[in-house]
């Protein structure tokens, strides 16, 4: 049975469309008619929590923030994955828990590996400590 433009399904989609499409000029023009249209000095001046803004906004940071950054979003990634295999352990079956397997064995043998190349070493000390112990087991090797 083939569905007519009449319809139902495509009549609740054209009205979900049109209320996605209204309520994107909804908060796109009304700030625009309501909103003060004052200008001064301090209405061009970027604005955090009270806080006048000093000095430029290129900041470097240390790459341990990307580090956590990548670790978080690859962690959560995986929790997202365990969770979705959970839900559906009993529709998937041994398959299912054979491929969750791999893919945590994948996961723990990365973060195996980050931990024995110093990629979850923060503390420059404990980096140059290690550095120094792998040159003296390579030397002491040869």
């Amino acid at each position: 049975m083939s569905a007519t433009v009449n319809s139902p399904e495509y009549w609740s989609l054209a009205i979900f469309l049109i209320g996605v499409v209204g309520m994107c000029c909804f908060m796109l023009f009304i700030p625009v008619w309501l909103g003060g249209r004052d200008w001064g000095r301090a209405k061009n001046e970027p604005f955090e929590s009270g806080v006048v803004p000093q000095g430029g906004a290129r900041i470097r940071f240390s790459a341990k923030f990307y580090l956590v950054a990548m670790f978080f979003v690859i962690f959560d990634v995986e929790a997202l994955y365990l969770f979705a295999w959970a839900v559906s352990a009993r529709e998937v079956g041994w398959t299912g828990f054979m491929e969750v397997t791999l893919f945590v064995l994948f996961l723990l043998a990365g973060l195996v590996y980050l931990w024995r190349i110093g990629g979850l070493d923060w503390a420059p000390e404990a980096r140059r400590r290690r550095m120094a112990q792998q040159k003296a087991d390579s030397a002491h090797h040869s």
